[in-house]
């Protein structure tokens, strides 16, 4: 009876740890942001370097990327945005990647809740060029941030040694 309990104790902790761990190899958070009366919120998984080829490598050049780990990335925003010529009403959305060596693509994909290697391109409510440049110096976990600009917002992902970003407005 001791040994069986003892058993199923040391199970018990081991799928304990090693949940810890998937949690923490790629940890989710949501980054705010306030640009020009806006409310803006990004949720995403961020994976870790750990040593690996990022770009071209674990995210190759020319096909959509999920954009984080696990669940898809999720845009959420209380105001109708403009990213390019594309028009983003208040919502919730999925943000894909289409990364490249000079220029990326911003995905704005209309399903929501779907794991993150579930795109459906027919859902997409557009794209729009990304300006790709060098980070000045590493960037070990994967990070995603909304900037206010003197021009309205700026998204950025980072990782690696690369930054995509894509300009925004706010509409009036």
């Amino acid at each position: 009876m001791r040994t069986a309990f003892k058993t199923a104790l040391a199970l018990s902790l081991l799928a304990a740890s090693a949940n810890l761990v998937a949690q923490r190899a790629s940890p989710h958070e949501t980054v705010t942001a306030t640009v020009d009366g806006a409310k803006i919120s990004i949720t995403y998984g961020r994976p870790f370097m750990k040593g690996r080829t990022i770009m071209n490598g674990l995210v190759p050049y020319g096909k959509v990327w999920r954009t984080g780990a696990d669940e898809a990335t999720t845009l959420v925003t209380d105001k109708a945005l403009m990213f390019g010529s594309v028009h983003v009403n208040p919502g919730t959305y999925t943000l894909y990647t289409v990364p490249n060596e000079k220029e990326w693509q911003l995905v704005i994909n209309k399903q929501t809740g779907q794991w993150g290697t579930q795109y459906d391109q027919a859902q997409d409510l557009g794209r729009v060029p990304m300006k790709v440049s060098k980070t000045a110096g590493p960037v070990e976990q994967l990070t995603l941030a909304v900037a206010d600009t003197p021009a309205g917002g700026e998204l950025q992902i980072s990782w690696e040694n690369t930054q995509a970003t894509a300009a925004f407005t706010v509409m009036k």
